[in-house]
């Protein structure tokens, strides 16, 4: 049966399987899989994305942002999620939070040994950007929209 809007089968939708990281950070997150629902919905103030999490993989660097929340919530397998606070594992039905301008970095880690599916869910702020307590490395957004990073200095990549 084929689904019509606002209906969505998120297997309909091509993941994005790169990233913006620079390396050395990028290798640490790939291969990932990002499913941008909220795009494919037609979304526009709403960020959905169905993310699959290989085994070893990290979903981020440890990061906060400046003017998105940001809610993780796990559908299948398990995470680690990393925070101020210390380790904590994230099965199936938990979920995460993380206001807007809080200083708690957060990152999911895949310490088992299958694939993990999650929901990430933000706001969309054209302001937001990103740092990272644990490495030297900071996103901004350009004016179009693109991924900025950057040392935390300034400098580039």
């Amino acid at each position: 049966m084929k689904l019509v809007p606002p209906a969505l089968d998120p297997a309909t939708v091509s993941p994005r399987t790169g990233s913006g990281y620079p390396e050395p950070f990028r290798s640490r997150v790939l291969p990932r899989e990002k499913r941008a629902l909220g795009d494919a919905l037609g979304l526009t103030k709403i960020g959905v994305n169905l993310t699959t999490l290989l085994p070893g993989r990290e979903s981020s660097m440890r990061h906060h942002h400046t003017h998105e929340d940001e809610l993780v919530f796990v559908l299948e397998g398990e995470v680690v999620l990393r925070t101020e606070v210390g380790e904590q594992v994230l099965s199936a039905g938990m979920c995460a939070g993380f206001p807007a301008g809080s200083k708690d970095g957060h990152q999911l880690v895949n310490r088992s040994d299958h694939p993990a599916r999650y929901l990430e869910l933000s706001n969309r702020d054209p302001a937001d950007g990103a740092e990272y307590p644990d490495d030297d490395l900071r996103y901004t957004k350009a004016s179009d929209g693109r991924a900025l990073f950057s040392r935390k200095d300034g400098s580039p990549y």
